[in-house]
């Protein structure tokens, strides 16, 4: 849900996901002089309950030794940022969001000009359309910290589990659940480890559900097929599993609901079904209840059970099911991989993405290819942001690593890499895990999608399992959805995405400070304050001076200043 409000020469912008409410800000340049910040109070309609937004950074003047992670409030320390998202919303809920602007001395600021806005947030599930569910993204929180005591969820429990999924496993046992006697669950899953899960498909089998799920079983070194082998041996269910054993990778990971032979819903997405994939890192599950699309996964599936290998006449039959149009029409288009050496589906992608007009938001899990980068070193105004685990490929580093920090040093370009607090001298936060199980290939970003035009009455989102990659086009068993027109689905993915990104940028800003040795050890990090003069704004109101995008921000998330 969207709604912008322009009162008095003041603007909000908020769009409502379903965990996620994101405040874009804006004032005229006339109210520079003197302001301070922002001061939120946030009422919840839905439970009765209202209280000032907080914030970690207080005016040294003030409070010149707060505690760790110890939080104050926003109408004594106001918010100085021209966004605002709040983290601790719940779905289908109502909140009115009051935005103060603070101005005077520090040790006594006063509100000068209000406004406020009403929105509700998303229903998490819906009979008709898509449904999407984010995990957390990471123990690796402060969040997480306060609540567990930095224990490890092994550890800490059950309700450690919870809070990281936050609903993402949940659906899968509920579109599992949801099948009756006479239905059929056809799926094609990578990584197929998870107990939960297991236990979901037996019980659903004996409920009468036809069960057919094709895991990776290709025999190559660091595959998961003896983990998948191991699991399902253990679960005593190899009745229900067949093993794909002649692709190079495959790494699909959805769910198909069929009642005889109609194909109801899918349920895909980038998590594998593992500890990490679920709770660990960064990861989606996306459903869709369309009989066209659920049909369309069918027919792909059924090529999968014949377990072909990667030639020419498997990838034609992709490229017929699933073919690159000239323009993306309205609603969903799914694409299915592997495909022809001429990389279609990859360079679709890469025109998508050139023809933002607004933002162009995107994540990376394994670098960044050569036609992403093009699009990124585009010369023009449009605010582009990265969120990325790692600035390069494994066989690349050194040339990749060049070339996003040339994407970066340009003005309309933001990027944000995985990263993590190690101590607990960072700005008062409290420290921090790194990781929830030892053996790990990616930490923190997994996920794979791109939204383009967020904001926009025709925004477009690309996700799946595929990684924007060369392999993932020509070789892996993939497949993605290309969602056009949904607002519902593009203020869901948004929110997140500014969720994530708002998380490591901090952590990837203390790694280049250490990195260029401007400071010489992370306990050298000196406590952050707000400025207590107006010069917080220059780099926000500055189109030429700004290295950061935080004036394209301003611009894009906030929209014009006037009604």
């Amino acid at each position: 849900m969207r709604k912008r409000v322009v009162k008095n020469g003041v603007a909000v912008n908020a769009i409502a996901g379903t965990y996620v409410v994101f405040l874009g800000l804006n004032i005229e340049p006339a109210l520079k002089k003197g302001f301070r910040g922002f001061a939120i109070k946030r009422e919840d309609h839905t439970e009765g309950e209202a209280y000032w937004l907080r914030g970690l950074k207080t005016f040294e003047a003030v409070v010149p030794n707060p505690s760790p992670g110890a939080s104050f409030s926003s109408y004594v320390h106001p918010i100085q940022s021209f966004q605002w998202a709040d983290y601790s919303a719940k779905p289908a809920h109502q909140y009115t969001y009051t935005i103060l602007c603070m101005y005077g001395q520090v040790n006594d600021i006063k509100p000068k000009r209000q406004l406020t806005v009403t929105i509700s947030t998303e229903v998490e599930v819906i009979e008709n359309g898509h449904s999407v569910f984010f995990n957390r993204g990471s123990v690796a929180t402060q969040e997480y910290a306060r609540k567990f005591l930095n224990k490890k969820p092994k550890d800490a429990g059950p309700a450690a589990y919870a809070w990281l999924s936050r609903g993402l496993l949940e659906s899968i046992i509920r579109f599992i659940d949801n099948t009756k006697k006479g239905d059929s669950i056809f799926g094609a899953v990578y990584e197929f480890q998870w107990p939960a899960i297991y236990l979901a498909l037996k019980n659903a089998k004996k409920r009468g559900v036809k069960i057919d799920i094709i895991y990776d079983g290709i025999d190559k070194p660091g595959g998961p097929k003896k983990r998948n082998e191991k699991g399902i041996d253990d679960a005593n269910i190899k009745s229900i599993t067949d093993p794909r054993k002649n692709g190079k990778l495959m790494h699909n990971k959805f769910l198909i609901h069929s009642r005889g032979d109609k194909n109801f819903s899918v349920l895909t997405g980038s998590t594998n079904q593992t500890e990490n994939g679920i709770y660990g890192h960064s990861n989606l599950v996306h459903i869709v209840n369309d009989i066209t699309v659920a049909d369309a996964y069918k027919a792909y599936w059924k090529i999968l059970k014949k377990d072909p290998e990667v030639k020419e006449s498997y990838r034609e039959d992709n490229m017929q099911a699933s073919p690159v149009l000239d323009t993306l029409p309205k609603g969903t288009t799914p694409i299915f991989s592997p495909r022809g050496t001429k990389l279609d589906s990859l360079n679709w992608y890469a025109t998508l993405a050139s023809e933002a007009k607004g933002a162009l938001l995107m994540t990376f899990a394994f670098g960044m290819h050569q036609k992403f980068k093009d699009v990124y070193n585009m010369d023009d105004n449009i605010l582009r942001m990265a969120l990325m685990e790692k600035a390069f490929a494994p066989s690349s580093k050194e040339k990749d690593t060049k070339d996003v920090q040339k994407i970066r040093n340009r003005k309309n370009v933001i990027v944000a890499l995985g990263n993590r607090i190690a101590t607990n001298a960072f700005d008062r936060w409290l420290k921090e895990i790194d990781r929830i199980i030892p053996q790990l290939h990616v930490y923190w970003i997994h996920t794979k999608y791109m939204i383009v035009d967020p904001l926009s009455a025709n925004p477009i989102i690309v996700s799946g399992s595929a990684n924007f990659s060369k392999a993932s086009t020509d070789t892996n068993d993939e497949n993605m959805l290309l969602v056009k027109g949904d607002k519902r689905v593009a203020d869901i993915y948004f929110g997140e995405y500014l969720r994530l990104f708002a998380h490591y940028s901090f952590r990837e800003s203390v790694k280049r400070a250490l990195d260029k040795k401007k400071i010489g050890t992370a306990d050298d990090w000196k406590p952050q304050f707000l400025i207590a003069d107006d010069s917080w704004m220059d780099d926000y109101f500055n189109e030429n001076n700004d290295k950061t995008a935080r004036f394209a921000r301003r611009a894009y998330f906030s929209g014009p200043m006037s009604e």
